[in-house]
């Protein structure tokens, strides 16, 4: 797989990046590089590797499920920006 300049444009863009044009080139050989060396990485040969979660093998701590009344909603929103009711308010990300 080959990463062209449009393709750097159109991620870019869809993250969000302002990325000056005459980068854009340099960029595409950078990912192509990435791209290259992910696709290395599908040459190890991992069958019968168990997949690693943590550097050191820890049982993940558990705690008791109780019921609760629920948190008071004052405490929870005291440092909120804005709010409206009980609730946090936040910036609509869906175009």
């Amino acid at each position: 797989m080959t990463i062209d300049v449009a393709t750097v444009r159109k991620v870019a863009k869809l993250a969000r990046i302002a990325q000056p044009e005459e980068t854009l080139e340099k960029l595409a050989g950078e990912l192509n590089g990435i791209m290259a060396w992910i696709e290395q990485l599908n040459e190890v040969d991992t069958d019968g590797v168990e997949p690693m979660t943590s550097a050191v093998h820890m049982p993940a701590p558990m705690r008791d499920d109780v019921v609760t009344e629920g948190g008071d909603p004052e405490v929870v929103l005291s440092n909120a920006p804005k709010r409206a009711g009980n609730f946090f308010v936040v910036p609509k990300v869906v175009e």
